[in-house]
């Protein structure tokens, strides 16, 4: 199967095993300028590195805003390529059946270039092939967190609470951010977040600010673990962790065995 010129992206199978072709995609203007935002400031809390899947609903319903973002995509990801504490894989889903992973990295410039090749087509979502690639991810190699940005929910909620199972098992807290006010979606990305000990958070294009602070929150999360949420202080670092629940310090993230 054909490769993107670097050999970075990987297609996933309907099982979410990956395969071999093409780019990675990001979301919508709110979501990146707010990530962005984070991005520059994030100080890692703990001495780790962590690893952060960053998944994405690229369905047609997301157009609106997908296209004005593409500069501040690339922006994103070389300032989170410069953090130097997060290994970042993309992972992104559209049309029919299609369903895309990054490779791993450091240093993000490749995806940001993929990244300005990618548009919404029309579909339904694949949640579940997103969840079962992050488990067969962290299957291989300890992932720190899952952070997903969509607008809706198509599938049954009680095979995707399967899945969300195995990435509890896992130790890999689901950061479901929701955008609009579906209210299938907000019932099954709470119940993702619920079930592998993450967090749900509703946002819109007004709350730009208050999404940077809640990202910024996960990445101290994937770098430090819970000690390090802890110790970052702040509005949304509190709701994460009533979210989280008890647990020790340092308990989560890079810190688990």
């Amino acid at each position: 199967m054909a490769k993107d010129k670097t050999g970075s992206d990987k297609a996933l199978s309907k099982r979410g095993k990956a395969a071999l072709p093409e780019s990675a995609a990001v979301s919508s203007r709110s979501e990146i300028a707010a990530f962005l935002s984070a991005a520059k400031s994030v100080v890692p809390k703990g001495s780790g590195s962590g690893r952060l899947a960053f998944a994405l609903d690229a369905t047609m319903s997301r157009q609106p805003t997908w296209d004005s973002a593409c500069k501040l995509q690339v922006e994103m990801f070389d300032a989170v390529g410069k953090s130097g504490a997060l290994s970042v894989q993309l992972v992104y889903f559209r049309g029919l059946g299609e369903c895309r992973a990054s490779r791993w990295v450091n240093d993000t410039t490749q995806l940001a270039d993929l990244m300005t090749r990618i548009d919404c087509r029309g579909g339904q979502t694949q949640i579940g092939r997103v969840l079962r690639h992050v488990a067969d991810e962290a299957r291989a190699k300890p992932v720190s967190a899952l952070v997903y940005i969509g607008d809706a929910m198509e599938e049954d909620i009680d095979k995707l609470a399967v899945v969300a199972g195995e990435l509890a098992l896992r130790k890999v807290p689901c950061f479901m951010f929701h955008e609009g006010h579906d209210p299938a979606a907000a019932v099954g990305f709470r119940e993702i977040a619920r079930v592998t000990g993450g967090a749900y958070v509703r946002f819109d294009q007004n709350a730009a600010s208050e999404l940077a602070q809640l990202l910024r929150a996960v990445a101290a999360y994937a770098t430090g673990g819970r000690l390090a949420l802890e110790k970052s202080g702040g509005k949304a670092a509190r709701l994460l962790l009533e979210q989280l629940g008890p647990g020790k310090p340092g308990s989560g993230g890079a810190k688990r065995p």
